[in-house]
Formats: C-alpha cells, sequence, structure tokens
C-alpha cells in the first residue's frame, strides 16, 4: 500500500495533535490543580474531557484510571487515596502520607509520560486503590 507524502503527513499530523491536545489539556488541569486544588473550576468536566482524548489516542488503563479519579473525587469531595507505600528495611510495605492536592497533582503528573515504565506500574497502583475505594 503506498501513501502519498502529503497523505502521510496530514495522517502523522493528525496522530499528533490528539497527542498535543491531550497533553495541553492535562497541562491545564494541573495548573488548575496547582492554583485552586480539589477547588479547580471544571475540575471533574476536565477530567472527562481528558479522557476522552484518551479513549482516542486507545489507553484503556489511562481510560479508566480518570474515570475512576472523576468518580472518586465527585464522591468522596476529596483525593485522599492510598496508591503510594514506602517500603522499610525489612520489606514491609507502608501509605505514604499525603495531602489530597499533592496526591492528585503527583497522579496527574504520572499521566505525562503514561507510556513510562514505571509511571504505568504507579498508574496501576492508582487504578487498583480508586477501585477499592469506590466499589
Amino acid at each position: 500500500m503506498f501513501i502519498s507524502g502529503n497523505a502521510l503527513n496530514l495522517w502523522l499530523n493528525s496522530n499528533i495533535m490528539k497527542t498535543l491536545r491531550a497533553n495541553q489539556k492535562l497541562e491545564q488541569i494541573i495548573a488548575n490543580v496547582e492554583k485552586k486544588g480539589l477547588e479547580a473550576p471544571r475540575l471533574i468536566e476536565d477530567l472527562k474531557e481528558l479522557r476522552e482524548m484518551a479513549l482516542l489516542e486507545q489507553d484503556p488503563l489511562v481510560v479508566k484510571v480518570l474515570r475512576l479519579t472523576y468518580e472518586f473525587i465527585q464522591e468522596n469531595e476529596c483525593f485522599d487515596v492510598e496508591a503510594q507505600y514506602e517500603e522499610d528495611e525489612e520489606g514491609n510495605e507502608y501509605p505514604i502520607e499525603i495531602d489530597d492536592n499533592e496526591n492528585l497533582l503527583y497522579f496527574l503528573n504520572l499521566l505525562k509520560n503514561a507510556d513510562h515504565k514505571i509511571n504505568r506500574e504507579e498508574i496501576k497502583d492508582y487504578r487498583a486503590a480508586l477501585k477499592l475505594e469506590l466499589y
């Protein structure tokens, strides 16, 4: 199958634009949370819009965790999800005490590079913790 140069460039640019749009939306959400915390105007709507973009990018993990995130925030009016742990010398894990805004910001920053192996594992931890809290 042969794709002309212009058609190929259009196809590549359309894929870049989706990712660029999603990244810009994510940066906007992060900036709003940094300023206003969980009280950021339109936080839930913005997370829903970002989820729609993740659907277009066909990343089921991000789609699911974003839905769970805005559902959790709607139900609890906080983001006190215990998804980050530290380990002691004996290998025991303990949840890290972190304030809601910092926790949400940490999670959102993981999404900036959701394909990175370590970030992906931490996103899975958030997904599991959110599922436990919600269901």
